[in-house]
């Protein structure tokens, strides 16, 4: 019998954090921090709000996650000058090192969790996942 999408996903997803989280650890960040780091990778967050939204994250919580960040030198926290309420987060010099350090160390995890697949159904796997994620 075959299992649903849905369970399939959930535990695949599991498997993965399970697999992450010492080299998380190792790097001195929790997932969410990661998360982060990911989010502000790509560009600064306009705001601390924004920043909530893209990672589908509690703005209340937040604030906790971006101290300890900031605490750490990974990021910065910057009033907008269109909007003095606002904080523009941005990454730091090592928040830039550090993400990509993690980020090469779970490919490398990634690289053997998958290394029973072919390469062509490495792409199909993560075009199928990426798809299932972003359906617009």
């Amino acid at each position: 019998m075959s299992e649903d999408l849905g369970a399939l996903c959930a535990g695949a997803a599991r498997a993965l954090a399970e697999a992450e989280r010492p080299v998380l650890e190792s790097h001195g960040l929790t997932m969410w921090q990661y998360v982060v780091l990911s989010a502000l990778s790509t560009g600064a967050a306009a705001s601390q709000l924004v920043l909530a939204q893209q990672i589908h994250y509690d703005k209340t919580r937040l604030i906790a996650l971006l101290d300890g960040l900031e605490a750490a030198g990974l990021v910065t926290r910057a009033p907008d000058p269109a909007d003095r309420r606002a904080r523009v987060v941005r990454l730091t010099e090592a928040g830039i090192s550090r993400h990509a350090a993690v980020r090469a160390a779970i490919r490398e995890l990634e690289e053997r969790m998958l290394a029973g697949l072919s390469a062509e159904e490495r792409r199909a796997l993560r075009a199928g996942l990426a798809h299932l994620a972003n359906p617009d």
